[in-house]
């Protein structure tokens, strides 16, 4: 497809949940409505179910299981995203430097958030910036400036001395360092694994969660009627038994409990739904899970029970208004997947793009 060819794509273009179209065309790039009156030098016709490119809202490009990695490696996890659609990531948290990838038109756009902000000792060896409170607030203000409107906490991990998952920060510290992210025009969020550290988080005035497994009945209407959203990532949350039986001997507190969040993981993202709550579609790829894990997201956030509608919307027209990206809106960059069947009738053809559209290029 030469760079002066029309894309006509046909069938059924899934705007929004309300909003279906028969047909859009790409020129030079963009989005359009209306069919190019001007005669193209090429044009070509793609057929089938589109959406707007997926979202991974929680997805770490450079991250592996030890730390940082070098660009092609980098280079491929991005690639291995947009293999399955994933074209809009919003990286939570990473210690490597990924700006190059903005100038690339044939990679996924990511939205940063820095680097994790954990207090000593208290996370993954390599990742985060490691800690203490009275230093919370400057570390924010140095990530903000390196993220994209993003800053993201580690707002509970085990406590060796203590055998269980415990909150890092005093409330103090974590309403100071919000309230500096949202002066310097940043939204924050936090890895929370327990129940003990989000009542503190959400009452400081915290944007989103991330994994939520311990919301309960006490907190969920807290976070409906505060706005705050969680990325529930049940990919990742499926490898809690694993995590549970590895800590067992050293740990037995903190494997139980870790057991009992995964036990009720379903239960816990559905009653977060039935409350309101924003949910949207991430899956920690990049650390201990593969890239490309997006379409498995979703479906899990189905088994929840979340209707199929609104498990689509968190990988795509609300993920995208979420971080203030466009759809398949009239002259947005097409950024889109076409499918052979509908997801609407079943979310696993989302593991099978029959074509993706990166910048008004066919990439796969």
């Amino acid at each position: 497809m030469s760079d002066h060819a029309v894309l006509h794509v046909k069938g059924r273009v899934l705007v929004g949940p309300d909003d279906v179209r028969d047909e859009l065309w790409v020129v030079g790039g963009r989005v359009t409505y209306d069919r190019p009156v001007a005669p193209a030098t090429e044009t070509v016709t793609v057929a089938g179910w589109a959406l707007p490119g997926l979202v991974d809202a929680h997805c770490h490009v450079g991250l592996d299981t030890h730390g940082p990695v070098d660009a092609d490696t980098a280079e491929k996890q991005a690639l291995t995203d947009r293999e399955i659609g994933t074209l809009l990531i919003r990286d939570a948290g990473s210690p490597s430097d990924t700006r190059w990838i903005d100038d690339r038109e044939d990679l996924p756009k990511i939205i940063r958030a820095g680097r994790h902000i954990a207090r000593t000792r208290r996370y993954i060896r390599n990742y985060a910036h490691e800690i203490e409170p009275e230093d919370l607030v400057a570390y924010v203000a140095q990530e903000v400036r390196r993220g994209d409107g993003w800053v993201k906490l580690v707002g509970d991990w085990i406590d060796r001395e203590v055998g269980d998952l415990t909150a890092c920060w005093p409330r103090g510290a974590v309403e100071a360092a919000i309230a500096e992210a949202h002066r310097l025009g940043a939204r924050v969020t936090a890895h929370c694994f327990a129940e003990d550290s989000l009542r503190d988080l959400v009452e400081a005035g915290i944007d989103c969660i991330e994994h939520a497994t311990g919301l309960t009945e006490e907190t969920i209407p807290l976070f409906a009627e505060r706005g705050v959203a969680i990325v529930p990532t049940l990919v990742n949350i499926a490898t809690f038994p694993d995590l549970a039986a590895g800590g067992e001997q050293k740990f037995p507190r903190w494997s139980d409990h870790m057991r009992r969040l995964h036990a009720r993981r379903y239960d816990t993202v559905r009653a977060a739904y039935d409350a309101g709550v924003p949910i949207y579609a991430g899956t920690d790829a990049g650390g201990s899970l593969p890239h490309g894990l997006v379409a498995a997201e979703v479906a899990e956030l189905t088994l929840a029970g979340i209707p199929v509608l609104d498990a689509l919307s968190a990988t795509t027209w609300g993920a995208r208004e979420w971080l203030g990206r466009p759809g398949l809106v009239e002259g947005a960059p097409a950024d889109l997947v076409v499918y052979e069947a509908d997801p609407r009738e079943d979310v696993r053809v989302l593991a099978a793009p029959r074509r993706v559209v990166l910048n008004g290029k066919v990439v796969g």
